[in-house]
């Protein structure tokens, strides 16, 4: 059997970017923090620090899906962003599909929209962890 590695999630967006850490061994998934972005970019230097403390083995990128499915202009940055990740880095890249996650993260927080969330950063924190635990959830 493999060693259980150490995995970061990530809910991408235009401005935030959340990040929560996992670990296959206890098959967890913790919200972490927010990397800023500008216009969908973000600060490189920030995520080699995250990867620098954390080491992980596979970085998981939540897709933004329709709900029937089909692509939308968000799952094309996204995969932009999970391909750039693997370029930069050369750590492996797999998809999530994150339908429902950031509703989900709006519900554990008692929110009804994202734009009530005083702390929008732990919306996005949350949806990484839980786009994180669904990858987790279906290994």
């Amino acid at each position: 059997m493999s060693t259980p590695r150490t995995l970061l999630g990530f809910d991408y967006g235009l401005k935030n970017i959340g990040v929560a850490v996992g670990q296959e061994l206890t098959r967890t998934a913790s919200p972490l923090t927010v990397i800023k972005a500008r216009d969908g970019i973000p600060n490189w230097d920030d995520i080699q620090t995250l990867l620098d403390e954390w080491k992980p083995q596979a970085l998981i990128v939540g897709l933004p899906l329709n709900m029937d499915g089909s692509e939308q202009a968000m799952t094309k940055a996204s995969r932009k962003f999970g391909n750039r990740l693997n370029g930069r880095f050369q750590i492996p890249v797999e998809w999530q599909d994150e339908r429902l996650t950031t509703f989900e993260a709006l519900e554990q927080l008692g929110i009804h929209s994202k734009l009530d969330a005083k702390q929008r950063e732990d919306v996005d924190r949350i949806s990484a962890q839980l786009i994180l635990q669904s990858w987790l959830n279906e290994q």
